[in-house]
C-alpha cells in the first residue's frame, strides 16, 4: 500500500473514532435512569426495558467500533495494517476505504460472518 493511501485511511480512523467519542451514544445517560413515577404501569415498564435494552446495543455496537478502530490505529503504527489476521494476505484498499478498520481479507469476513451465523442458529 503506498503512503498516501496509508495516510488518507489514518485520518479517516482518526476521524471515525472522533465521531464516535463525540456521538450521543456513548454520552448520553437519560435513558438509563428510571424512576418510580416513569413506570406506573406494566406497558410502560416493558417499553422502558425495550428502551434500555436498544440503548445498550447501540453503545455495545459503537465501543466495539471503537475498540477496532483503535486496533487499526495500532497495526498503522507497528506496520501490520492492511494485512488479513487469517491468512496474510493484502486486504484490498477499496474494503479498507468503505471499512477502514477491517482486519480480514474478504474471504475470511464472509467465512467468519457464515460461522457467527451458523452459530446464531444453533446456539
Amino acid at each position: 500500500m503506498k503512503q498516501e493511501q496509508l495516510d488518507e485511511l489514518k485520518a479517516k480512523l482518526i476521524k471515525m473514532k472522533e465521531e464516535v467519542l463525540n456521538g450521543s451514544y456513548l454520552t448520553s445517560k437519560e435513558d438509563l435512569h428510571v424512576t418510580s413515577d416513569d413506570l406506573p404501569d406494566e406497558a410502560d415498564l416493558a417499553t422502558n426495558v425495550i428502551n434500555q435494552q436498544v440503548s445498550f446495543n447501540m453503545r455495545h455496537r459503537e465501543l466495539t467500533k471503537l475498540r477496532a478502530i483503535d486496533e487499526a490505529l495500532h497495526r498503522i503504527e507497528n506496520g501490520t495494517y492492511g494485512e488479513c489476521e487469517e491468512c496474510g494476505d493484502s486486504i484490498g484498499f477499496k474494503r479498507l476505504n468503505n471499512q477502514p478498520f477491517a482486519n480480514l481479507c474478504i474471504e475470511h469476513a464472509e467465512e467468519a460472518e457464515r460461522e457467527q451465523m451458523r452459530f446464531l442458529k444453533h446456539g
